[in-house]
């Protein structure tokens, strides 16, 4: 299959139109496009041109990108915001689209989402005492990505 690819290249408009179904699926970042047009067999200064042409026609949008991304991982997946942050880093996400995304999750759902699994979690956590129990849970949710000066807040108010 690779082979094929290789032997027949596409043409541009080919490339468009597949790249634009790619976009119109989900929303993307620019370099999940760019390594997609690699893979398609594309050289740097075409992949350039083609990301520049989907911006302009709204296809692909970094900053929607990351908030749709910080959302979703927050709801569905209960990430708190230092692991949504690593995980657009690791995207290649610009800085001031990270701090957009982060900011399109509403404070309040954040921390009710919290005091929600600490409550859960101190009902199901074992340990010897209160404190290794409390020091448990307050690392699982810093692995959830959550931020250990809010943990330790919700913690002690809970």
């Amino acid at each position: 299959m690779l082979a094929e690819r290789i032997s027949s290249p596409m043409t541009t408009a080919a490339v468009l139109a597949r790249v634009r179904r790619y976009c119109d699926v989900q929303e993307r970042c620019h370099q999940q496009v760019r390594d997609k047009l690699y893979e398609m067999g594309c050289h740097a200064e075409e992949v350039e041109q083609l990301i520049a042409q989907l911006i302009g026609e709204g296809l692909l949008n970094e900053q929607r990108y990351a908030e749709d991304y910080a959302v979703s991982k927050f709801r569905q997946k209960g990430w708190g915001r230092i692991k949504i942050r690593m995980a657009l880093r690791l995207k290649k996400v610009a800085p001031p689209c990270i701090a957009g995304g982060l900011a399109a999750i509403d404070g309040d759902e954040y921390i009710a989402y919290l005091t929600a699994a600490v409550a859960k979690l101190r009902a199901t956590t074992k340990g010897a005492d209160a404190w290794e129990r409390e020091q448990r849970v307050k690392r699982y949710l810093m692995g959830r990505g959550f931020e250990p000066d809010l943990i330790g807040d919700v913690l002690k108010g809970a």
